[in-house]
């Protein structure tokens, strides 16, 4: 599947990014995910339908505050994500998206 927006209220969510507009690399440093690969392999995982992630962002900067993601096996699907310090309101708004987003959509069952 490509990456799909979802929009969760104050909040935007998208695929992580990093090109000449927008670079989440600072931000996954500060979650603790210095992998220089990270990235390029959750770009992958969208197109494989094993995981999809979104970076919650600030929708008037685009800064990168969370992220989300769902990893499916079969039916299901395991909702996980992780907050930059002081942003866990934006994790939630967001996982309540991407829960509605899987369920609704896909038609998956979700945990968390």
């Amino acid at each position: 599947m490509e990456p799909v927006e979802v929009n969760a209220g104050g909040w935007y969510l998208r695929a992580l990014r990093a090109d000449e507009r927008v670079d989440d690399r600072p931000a996954l440093t500060d979650g603790g995910i210095d992998d220089a690969d990270y990235i390029a392999r959750r770009t992958a995982q969208w197109s494989s339908d094993e995981h999809y992630s979104w970076a919650i962002c600030q929708p008037n900067t685009g800064e990168m505050l969370a992220e989300v993601g769902l990893t499916r096996s079969g039916d299901t699907a395991v909702l996980t994500g992780w907050a930059r310090t002081g942003h866990d309101a934006a994790l939630a708004s967001g996982a309540d998206a991407v829960q509605r987003f899987a369920e609704g959509a896909l038609g998956l069952t979700v945990q968390r």
